[in-house]
């Protein structure tokens, strides 16, 4: 699975902006205008109301220094916490070390930030723990030395694990119902200033198709089956990763690989993520 395969949507150019995302309510379907990317060379975006996409900038050279003159040091001690479980991934370790995951969780939290724990973020919603981030991620990652081209993720969440793909992925699209998250992931990853992650405010089950094929497609939420969309814009030889519900009702991490032949689906440990929901909020 190379970068540049077309088959993996390497060639395929990114969808242009203003584009259009099918959301979901209670009401008849009805379609989100997603507000112009800003280009590379503008100057940051102004604070504002929350378009319904936003492309995260780079300012090279920047070194994050939140939490005190210790930050590198606990994330380089919750990196070996994680290589000691079973963590091996040398790129999905790298980025947990690079990105600060305290920057996503309220200031009273920051202290249980590299700890193996979830945390909430509001809404009823959690930032899941490090190892389970990093399990996901190296599933998603397994078979690839170089980044893969483009990723779809579904739910936003507080843009931690957007921050980590946009490490690991040449372009990522991250969707979330919440209107509450998405505004807070966008002011979360300002600071990082991301040009590769485009943030949509929508309903995840259908997924992005503008954006398709996809090298990876992950998800933080688990529904009793995996969206037919989300493996319809998956590219040949791409992989999705997801929790669902199993027959007994419990949750798993399903890993599915698109192939020549079909799709290949394989079942692992059990899990627990919120329950996949459609429509906005």
């Amino acid at each position: 699975m190379k970068q540049g395969d077309g088959s993996m949507g390497g060639n395929k150019p990114r969808p242009g902006f203003p584009a259009k995302l099918v959301t979901h309510s209670t009401g008849p379907l009805r379609k989100t205008p997603l507000a112009p990317a800003v280009r590379p060379a503008g100057p940051p975006a102004v604070l504002g109301r929350a378009p319904a996409a936003t492309t995260i900038q780079p300012v090279k050279g920047r070194v994050a220094s939140g939490f005190g003159t210790g930050s590198q040091a606990v994330r380089a001690d919750m990196v070996r916490k994680l290589e000691a479980q079973g963590v091996s991934h040398r790129g999905v370790l790298a980025a947990m070390l690079a990105i600060e995951r305290h920057r996503f969780v309220d200031s009273a939290l920051a202290n249980q930030a590299y700890e193996d724990t979830s945390l909430p973020i509001g809404l009823g919603q959690t930032i899941s723990k490090p190892n389970v981030v990093a399990r996901m991620l190296s599933l998603l990652f397994e078979r690839e030395s170089v980044n893969l081209g483009r990723v779809l993720e579904i739910g936003t969440g507080c843009g931690y694990q957007a921050a980590l793909l946009s490490h690991l992925s040449r372009e990522v699209y991250s969707i979330e119902r919440l209107r509450g998250l998405h505004d807070k992931a966008r002011e979360n990853l300002r600071f990082f200033r991301l040009a590769n992650l485009h943030l949509l405010f929508g309903d995840g089950m259908p997924g992005f198709a503008k954006g398709a094929p996809y090298s990876g497609i992950i998800a933080a939420a688990g529904g009793e089956a995996i969206p037919e969309a989300w493996t319809d814009q998956l590219a040949v030889g791409g992989r999705l990763v997801a929790p669902a519900v199993m027959a007994s009702g419990q949750q798993h991490l399903v890993v599915i690989d698109k192939t020549v032949r079909g799709l290949e689906r394989k079942e692992l440990e059990p899990v627990l993520f919120v329950p996949l929901k459609s429509g906005i909020a």
